[in-house]
């Protein structure tokens, strides 16, 4: 997912995601992992990240219960969510670890045809980023929306979401690398001689929170 939130509201959103809402996804069953990811260059946005055990996870009853029941704070923090885009997704390439200092995300979508290739150059990279100096991992996902009516908190931030279409995710410790890996490899002219549509969306984030299941258990 990835969001905005207003200065005005981000200490209180911090708290309440930190101290309640991260909390109550991981005592969901199958909820693994969330991180949070800040703007690295201090904007607006976040990006959160959740691993589940399995994608069925996503339409499971303790997790839709979780979403149309939520509470005085969460409906409060709600709304102040802006430009959510929020994906659903399976993973298609996972190499190396979730977490690192820095993570670039792409998101972005193949042309008509070119899905193969662009998963095979993508599965390369993701492959080459988990032993990279600079680098630490690499996942490729794509969205794949359970058919599930909008819920309680979806409607409290006014509707539908948006979406990406293919997500690829680079880890890393040094932020040189990853802007480099933007402007090349993930940059427009790499992503299309790989079959990429144009337009990609790119946004460098860095960590700021996270949570285990074990850890609120």
């Amino acid at each position: 997912m990835w969001w905005d939130m207003a200065p005005a509201h981000r200490t209180e959103f911090e708290d309440w995601h930190t101290h309640e809402h991260f909390p109550e996804r991981m005592g969901i069953p199958g909820f693994l992992r969330g991180s949070r990811w800040a703007d690295a260059d201090g904007g607006e946005g976040f990006f959160i990240l959740y691993e589940m055990e399995t994608y069925g996870t996503l339409v499971s009853p303790g997790y839709l219960a979780s979403l149309n029941a939520p509470s005085p704070w969460s409906t409060k923090m709600m709304p102040h969510h802006r430009n959510m885009v929020r994906s659903q997704c399976r993973v298609l390439e996972s190499r190396g670890g979730a977490l690192s200092r820095h993570a670039l995300t792409v998101r972005l979508a193949p042309l008509e045809g070119e899905g193969e290739r662009l998963r095979q150059g993508l599965r390369t990279l993701a492959g080459s980023l988990a032993s990279r100096p600079g680098t630490s991992a690499g996942h490729l996902l794509q969205t794949e929306t359970p058919k599930i009516a909008a819920t309680t908190e979806q409607k409290i931030r006014g509707g539908a979401d948006g979406t990406a279409d293919w997500i690829f995710i680079a880890c890393g410790y040094d932020r040189a690398v990853l802007e480099n890996l933007a402007a090349a490899e993930l940059g427009d002219e790499g992503l299309a001689k790989w079959g990429a549509r144009a337009g990609a969306v790119r946004g460098l984030y860095t960590l700021s929170h996270s949570n285990t299941a074990a850890d609120v258990a």
